[in-house]
């Protein structure tokens, strides 16, 4: 079957799930374009996400991405949380705050509380991030009617996610803003760029292969389609469109051509593409005193809180991919028609 046909839309674009700059609103723009809207879920509460589907569903009848996090919730040792706030004690001085002692985590995974919430809605399709959850859950999911999508950075993962039943496999390329997909190997030396992830994944699986990272204008798409992709996943260049919620702090920061990207593990201690901004540059991109994903949220988000408030971005995760060219105010529909140029 067409990766088309399996997802039910017209046109062979998916619009990547980005919590922080995003909600239902631009995902209903994407899907009513005939493309795959998503709705990322990793940082809401089961309430909110509910929130969300019926928010869509008031509006449309088309199917739409729900996406989550399906990591494995680590212990931390309140050492770690320690030397962490010591690393950042200085900022902290600076701005006339006391350090978070707490180790809340903002990023929760997949679970049978929320499948438990989301199950009357049975949605069209989920994705998920770093994996899929464990069988039993994902099995569950699968019962509904599902589509299930995740990513892979390496062929290794898409390979392993082809074998867990896995219905497409989002290759996602080392030019990929936010997040990187990886469960398999924390090593980042295996990453690749996305064409040639595309190129060997379309070679050796037999689901479909969705292209992401550094997709931004429809050359691009027609790049990624040539090398064997059946669809994109576009984010970067939704970033300035009407219906995104992105702030006035990171579009300035978009709109900077003078911007540099790099991974970092400073804002929640996982790898993730962003705009280098002081705090990485001050202390390096990768920080060995970050804790374990998801906690090295907690002690920074109170700097980033009152450097916002002074309109810095010091402190700010200015999540972007590298390839910045699809980037303009326009409607996300208009976007779509743009991209289809490529198709």
């Amino acid at each position: 079957m067409s990766l088309q046909r399996l997802l039910n839309i017209d046109v062979p674009i998916v619009q990547a799930p980005m919590a922080g700059v995003q909600n239902w609103e631009l995902a209903l723009a994407v899907s009513d374009s005939g493309a795959l809207g998503s709705i990322p879920c990793g940082m809401l509460s089961p309430d909110q996400i509910v929130s969300e589907i019926v928010e869509f569903r008031k509006h449309s009848s088309r199917p739409f991405n729900l996406n989550f996090f399906c990591h494995d919730m680590p212990t931390v040792e309140q050492q770690a949380l320690d030397r962490w706030s010591a690393c950042l004690q200085p900022y902290y001085n600076e701005l006339g705050l006391v350090p978070n002692s707490t180790n809340a985590a903002t990023r929760l995974p997949f679970s049978h509380e929320i499948a438990d919430l989301i199950e009357p809605y049975a949605p069209a399709v989920i994705s998920f991030h770093f994996g899929l959850p464990e069988p039993e859950l994902l099995n569950r999911v699968k019962g509904w009617g599902s589509t299930i999508l995740s990513s892979a950075t390496t062929v290794a993962e898409g390979l392993w996610l082809e074998e867990q039943g896995v219905e497409a496999v989002i290759a996602q390329g080392a030019e990929a803003g936010g997040h990187r997909g990886m469960f398999l190997s924390s090593d980042l030396s295996t990453q690749v760029g996305t064409f040639a992830l595309v190129s060997q994944l379309s070679e050796c699986l037999s689901v479909p292969v969705i292209a992401a990272g550094g997709i931004a204008t429809a050359k691009d798409v027609k790049a990624a389609l040539a090398l064997g992709a059946e669809a994109v996943q576009v984010g970067t260049s939704f970033l300035l469109c009407d219906e995104a919620k992105t702030s006035s702090i990171h579009k300035q920061a978009l709109m900077d051509s003078d911007a540099t990207t790099a991974v970092t593990n400073i804002f929640s201690g996982r790898p993730a593409r962003g705009i280098r901004n002081r705090v990485m540059q001050e202390l390096g991109d990768m920080v060995e005193e970050a804790p374990v994903f998801p906690f090295a949220t907690s002690a920074i988000a109170p700097l980033r809180a009152a450097a916002e408030s002074q309109g810095k971005d010091d402190f700010t995760p200015l999540w972007v991919g590298q390839n910045r060219n699809g980037c303009k105010a326009e409607s996300a529909s208009q976007l779509i028609k743009e991209l289809q140029e490529g198709i």
